[in-house]
């Protein structure tokens, strides 16, 4: 039995959905770990764009078993669009995708909440989705959130909602001058529960028995390591756990029955909304990249902000993951680009500094001393065989890899599931094998 967990290594976008439908392939069961439907996964196949936000982008590989555990904030509405365009896609769910009884609820009030709370911040913005992401963790850890195990009796589920919803109506008006409208909400929820009832299991239980049977299991988050809660960009963060951490709490699997942990980085930095950002390019070659690389949110259209590669915020990620095999994405993005930067080091009040900061003010003061390397002007796109990348690309993703200590085991030249390359002889190899 092998338990992976994939997990982005920078501030999120890094390109997990290609590569965890790729992995996929390898695995029997796929399980989504944290996170709500703020984070887009996009997969291309056959031809088509997939953007998949709650559902694990396993489920586009024919037999493969979809989870969704408890870590994950569930919003019924979002869910149900998502396997409607499966099923228009001909994509069969059933049988095949399953929904933790455990996983916490988002309701309308949590979007109005998010957005007049983000509105009241001015000029501190977070840069949130205003999807209710983040309220609906507050009510996880306040304890007073309502989980998918609620939705299911008609009775329970009103009795909790409705003194809920006056408590969340005076809250709103008294600190955004705004009441929770909501009006049908109980009845719209209980007609949706129909729906979602044939995908509710406990989800822990079916991969502890999926374990016990020897089936092997890919975890993927959402965001990024730099998004995490606890050790993250801090506030500029997410509001679960986005490191390897996370797969373990996330899901009710026991951290030693996880074997690796593959962490994802694109050949460059991005990130999006506010919050420091070291390697962040100037905006006229950000605006390059931004357009060779096509870095728009998937779920929400917003431009992401580019940078070169942070190899210091890499390490931070690599050691708090303990990630043993890293995935570079989008290579072919450097394609026309003469000369590559790559930060190695960080310098706080022109001394060398050697922790990653806790605070965002400080983070936002670091300037990083550069390596220049060589690009390579020519085209890495589709490529699937290392030999066949041009001298200079392989001269980088080595520089990387020696810098970091850890193995490059894939690489991405492109959107599609073939332009990928898994070099034989390392670690991801073998797990894929």
């Amino acid at each position: 039995m092998k338990a992976v967990v994939v997990v982005g290594a920078q501030w999120g976008d890094e390109g997990k959905g290609k590569v965890v439908d790729y992995l996929a392939a390898s695995f029997d069961y796929i399980a989504r770990c944290q996170g709500g439907h703020n984070a887009g996964h996009t997969v291309m196949w056959n031809g088509k764009r997939f953007v998949l936000q709650l559902v694990p982008s396993g489920i586009l590989r024919p037999g493969k078993i979809a989870v969704i555990g408890p870590g994950v904030v569930f919003d019924p509405h979002a869910f149900l669009a998502e396997i409607d365009a499966l099923a228009k896609a001909e994509i069969d769910v059933k049988g095949r995708l399953f929904v933790s009884n455990r996983a916490h609820l988002i309701f309308p009030y949590h979007r109005q909440l998010d957005q007049a709370s983000e509105a009241n911040r001015a000029g501190g913005k977070i840069g949130t989705t205003s999807r209710g992401i983040g309220p609906s963790y507050e009510d996880k850890m306040g304890r007073r959130g309502l989980r998918v195990a609620d939705l299911l009796d008609a009775e329970t589920f009103r009795a909790k909602l409705e003194p809920l919803v006056r408590e969340k109506s005076i809250i709103s008006e008294a600190a955004f001058g705004q009441p929770i409208d909501s009006t049908g909400l109980v009845d719209s929820y209980l007609q949706m529960a129909k729906r979602i009832r044939p995908f509710v299991v406990d989800t822990a239980e079916l991969l502890w028995r999926a374990a016990d049977e020897g089936r092997s299991m890919l975890f993927e988050g959402a965001q990024g390591t730099m998004l995490d809660i606890d050790h993250g960009t801090y506030p500029y963060v997410t509001s679960s756990s986005a490191t390897a951490g996370g797969a373990s709490t996330g899901l009710g699997f026991p951290p030693t029955g996880i074997s690796d942990v593959i962490g994802v980085t694109k050949a460059y930095t991005t990130r999006v909304g506010n919050g420091p950002f070291p390697s962040e390019m100037p905006e006229l070659e950000a605006g390059e990249v931004r357009n060779r690389g096509v870095e728009f949110g998937a779920v929400t259209g917003r431009p992401r902000r580019c940078g070169w590669l942070d190899l210091v915020m890499l390490r931070y990620a690599l050691r708090l993951n303990g990630i043993n095999s890293l995935v570079v994405t989008k290579l072919d993005v450097f394609d026309t680009q003469r000369e590559i930067q790559v930060a190695t080091g960080y310098l706080y009040k022109g001394s060398p500094i050697h922790e990653m900061p806790a605070e965002a003010e400080v983070l936002a003061q670091i300037k990083p001393e550069y390596r220049a390397i060589p690009g390579w002007c020519s085209s890495t796109s589709g490529i699937d065989r290392l030999e066949a990348l041009p001298q200079a690309a392989r001269d980088y993703l080595r520089f990387v890899s020696d810098h970091l200590h850890v193995e490059i085991g894939m690489i991405s030249t492109g959107p599609e599931r073939e332009a990928t390359i898994v070099p034989p002889g390392t670690r991801l190899a073998a797990l894929i094998s």
